[in-house]
């Protein structure tokens, strides 16, 4: 019978082959670095006018779905992890399916479509001439001033969220943040990947605490 979580530590491996705070965050930054690029030409059609935001609102669901769910779904990572040589996997050592895979993105997918809403809602209160004649700064601060509790709430919740994930990804052994308990998943060092399958399908190996 298949282990149905992935053992703490391994037979063989004197290191951990769970991808931690350092590695993550490196993942992340360079994800960040990639996405650079499409964010900066969003970002630009998204303040040549109201109707030019509204049109960018569902490419950029769809960037982060296609990101986070179905690069992790069909490689087993995010570029910046991929770069890292880090694979998130099911914790028994399978491969993350569709469920896993969008499970792990719900939260933040969630928190994308609130800020979307309540930016919505905010320019709907701006005319069109105001918001094309002012600049990137001038429009953030005018929309925090006409609309500042939605946004106040979802900036908290997401700090709340990322905060909470650090918080669980050093107080357990396994190195797992939230969205990870969230979809069942563990992010591992590829370079140990064999191994973990060959654990993860035996029945005989005992888990050393």
């Amino acid at each position: 019978m298949k282990n149905e979580l992935l053992p703490i530590r391994f037979q063989g491996i004197s290191e951990t082959v769970y991808a931690g705070f350092g590695p993550r965050l490196g993942a992340k930054i360079l994800d960040f670095l990639i996405m650079v690029p499409v964010m900066g030409l969003l970002l630009y059609i998204s303040g040549l006018s109201k109707s030019a935001y509204f049109y960018t609102v569902i490419p950029n669901l769809l960037i982060g779905i296609f990101f986070e769910v179905c690069l992790v779904k069909i490689y087993g990572g995010t570029p910046g992890k991929l770069i890292m040589r880090l694979k998130i996997i099911q914790k028994n050592g399978d491969d993350v399916d569709w469920k896993a895979a969008f499970y792990r993105y719900s939260v933040e997918l969630f928190l994308a479509i609130l800020a979307i809403y309540v930016m919505i809602l905010t320019l709907n209160m701006i005319d069109d001439s105001t918001y094309a004649s002012l600049g990137f700064m001038e429009r953030n601060k005018l929309i925090s001033t006409i609309n500042p509790l939605p946004n106040t709430i979802q900036t908290w919740l997401s700090g709340i969220w990322i905060v909470c994930g650090l918080i669980v990804l050093l107080t357990n052994a396994r190195k797992r943040s939230t969205h990870d308990f969230i979809a069942g998943t563990v992010v591992v060092k590829s370079i140990f990947i064999d191994k973990i399958r060959e654990i993860a399908n035996s029945s005989t190996d005992e888990e050393v605490e």
